[in-house]
């Protein structure tokens, strides 16, 4: 047994379950090689042009303007010729805490009063001046620590900060490997919303006097700049930078003549001063990445993680690994499936990108199904080989040499035995069966023979129609399943289906017994949905393909409690909650059925009635001569149940046992 069990395909679940339980954790080598990943399709995209400058403070510029950092009247001069070369807005992304060494504080905060400038402040431990808190309006302020947060904040001086036409934070927020690839738009500090360098930007290039923020428990809900449009970004804040955006780039020194009324960004490059920050695109200089993020929101690039990603394809690797594994049992087809999906991995996730700027994961996905794969035949190969063995030896003095070669390629075809699958169960029995074998007689035995036959012959129409098998039939009854041995996703809604179609060809069937003369018939049936044992099943020398458990026998027993509600078919609630929705429904009763302690609602398959409503709660609640009263009406409502409110009538009028619990013990089979 033991070793059976080590042999099996199957065992591959440990693989499964050990690459599952790796990637729910994801430990940070994981999330690393999926981010790297990430980078190879961001840093991939086709490259977008946008009229974004920056301008490098190098060591060209240090030569030119003396030591850093530079007199605050020049960034005055530099501003202004900016300007007069054509400049669309000017970001200085260059810190000014102290006063100036030299006095121009005032001069630059003159320039910055006669042309609208952006400048930069950082996050810190502590704050330094008074931060300028810009207008936002924000929706959810209660949710303001789901996202980043910092406790101070190092602003310019008062006379440049309040001079200036917006002020933006300067930060960044590096993934687990150090790598920044996301950038947060908003941060808190001390319980204020302040928006980062590149967002503040777009406002005052928008000309908006505010920036909006809707929040919510997960974080940020909605941003929108209302002259500008919404901005998407995931619950933090962040948006994933596009590194295709193509800033033209020019040393303080080398301006152009014209700068086409682009955003031009000035940040400094010169050794020693500035560092560079590691991003996707390798070391990138702050201002170069300031570029970036608002190249991306201008030109309107979503890139985008969802926040079902990580589950769906954790669900995904289980659904194929589970996928491999079962068609690994049709060695090639199992093979040619695993390369196909393997293969496809990472050709959808690149067309996921391109097409719809989605982040989706292929490396977990590709190595995952790769070890369940080699799992999976490894333990194929080696145990066919043994089983191959053990069949040639065994047979191979006793048997034609052919069908050991057919047990040799497939050994389970001398298994014994079955499998638990989710089936749906039709039982079915003839009505007047009596009657009508009486009107053959003694001596009609064969005609009654072939016309039975007849009446099997049109009830197997429909089931193998419906790719229903047939298991037996058992004197004038029948039963039949849904689901296997052919798998049937839609089994209950096929097995009503049937069930529906077998109640009209019994009618066909009444007009070949009316035209020999002879009584009609009728047929009920019973449909439940469970887990039932299906396959051989039988003794060694005689055995056959069939049904055992408990679902089989309730199929059984709804059928015969047809009669007793006035229906031809009876299904359970097992099938009727896959079936709601495409077949109407019509509750029958809540009913223990013999040999069973616990109810089960049962159904016809009927347009129900408010008049049936009525009926039925006041009959659950025990009130049963309100119920009985209310029986007329519900036969108005709806004459094709007569039958049925006659039967229940007949039992209301007996009274509610002493004992009821809102559902009705059957006493008979």
């Amino acid at each position: 047994m033991l070793k059976k069990l080590l042999l099996s395909p199957w065992t591959a679940l440990l693989t499964l379950v050990l690459v599952l339980g790796i990637r729910v954790a994801d430990p940070t080598f994981v999330e690393s090689v999926r981010l790297r990943y990430f980078d190879t399709l961001i840093t991939s995209k086709e490259p977008t042009v946008n009229n974004i400058v920056t301008v490098n403070i190098d060591e060209a510029s240090l030569d030119k303007y003396g030591q850093w950092p530079l007199p605050r009247a020049e960034y005055a001069k530099i501003i202004k010729d900016l300007y007069d070369r054509g400049a669309g807005l000017v970001v200085l992304n260059v810190l000014m805490a102290d006063t100036d060494r030299t006095g121009g504080d005032g001069t630059l905060a003159n320039a910055l009063k006669n042309y609208p400038v952006i400048l930069g402040s950082v996050p810190s431990d502590k704050t330094k001046n008074s931060p300028r808190v810009p207008g936002s309006a924000v929706l959810g302020p209660e949710y303001l620590d789901q996202i980043i947060q910092y406790p101070g904040l190092i602003a310019n001086v008062p006379q440049l900060e309040n001079s200036a036409a917006g002020v933006g934070i300067v930060s960044t927020l590096p993934e687990v490997d150090g790598v920044n690839r996301r950038m947060p738009l908003i941060v808190t500090v001390d319980g204020k919303l302040y928006p980062a360098l590149s967002l503040e930007t777009l406002r005052v290039a928008a000309q908006d006097s505010t920036f909006q923020v809707k929040l919510f428990e997960g974080g940020v809900e909605k941003m929108r700049i209302p002259k500008f449009g919404p901005i998407t970004t995931d619950p933090l804040g962040r948006v994933w930078i596009d590194w295709s955006q193509e800033s033209r780039s020019f040393g303080l020194t080398q301006l152009p003549k014209d700068l086409m009324g682009a955003i031009v960004i000035i940040g400094p490059t010169a050794a020693g001063i500035s560092n560079p920050v590691p991003t996707s695109k390798g070391a990138v200089f702050p201002h170069e990445v300031q570029a970036a993020v608002i190249g991306t929101m201008v030109n309107g690039v979503v890139i985008q993680r969802p926040d079902y990603a990580d589950g769906a394809e954790i669900i995904a690797l289980l659904v194929f690994g589970l996928l491999l594994i079962f068609l690994s049992r049709w060695t090639y087809v199992g093979i040619c499936a695993t390369v196909v999906i393997v293969g496809a991995v990472v050709p959808g996730t690149m067309y996921a990108f391109t097409n719809w700027l989605i982040l989706s994961d292929a490396t977990a996905i590709s190595f995952g199904l790769i070890l369940v794969a080699l799992h999976t035949y490894g333990v194929k190969f080696v145990s066919e080989f043994l089983q191959k063995m053990q069949i040639k030896k065994q047979f191979g003095s006793y048997v034609n040499p052919t069908i050991v070669e057919r047990l040799q390629q497939h050994p389970e075809l001398i298994k014994l035995g079955g499998e638990k699958k989710l089936l749906s169960v039709v039982m079915t029995d003839m009505r007047n069966f009596t009657a009508l074998g009486e009107s053959y007689g003694e001596a009609g035995v064969e005609d009654f023979t072939k016309v039975m036959n007849s009446y099997m012959t049109a009830l197997s129409v429909p089931i193998l129609k419906n790719d229903g098998t047939l298991i037996k039939f058992i004197g004038d009854a029948s039963l039949h399943i849904h689901g296997a041995p052919i798998d049937d996703a839609n089994h209950p809604v096929n097995a009503v289906r049937t069930a529906l179609e077998m109640i009209e060809a019994v009618k066909g069937f009444n007009a070949e017994l009316a035209a020999l003369g002879k009584p009609p018939v009728g047929m009920g049936a019973g449909v439940n949905t469970g887990e039932i044992v299906v396959g051989n099943i039988g003794a060694k020398s005689k055995f056959g393909y069939d049904v055992l458990g408990d679902p089989v026998s309730l199929a059984a027993r709804l059928e015969s409690q047809t009669k007793g509600y006035g229906v031809l078919m009876i299904i359970s609630e097992n099938t009727a909650k896959y079936v709601e929705g495409i077949y109407p429904l019509w509750e029958l009763d809540n009913i223990a059925v013999k040999g069973k302690k616990e109810p089960v609602r049962i159904f016809a398959i009927e347009e129900a009635t408010d008049e049936h409503k009525s009926f039925l709660e006041a009959y659950y609640a025990g009130n049963w001569t309100k119920a009985l009263k209310l029986v007329p009406a519900c036969k108005a409502a709806k004459p094709a149940m007569e039958k049925y409110y006659d039967a229940m009538a007949e039992r209301l009028s007996d009274g509610v046992p002493k004992v009821w619990n809102g559902f009705y013990v059957a006493t008979s089979k």
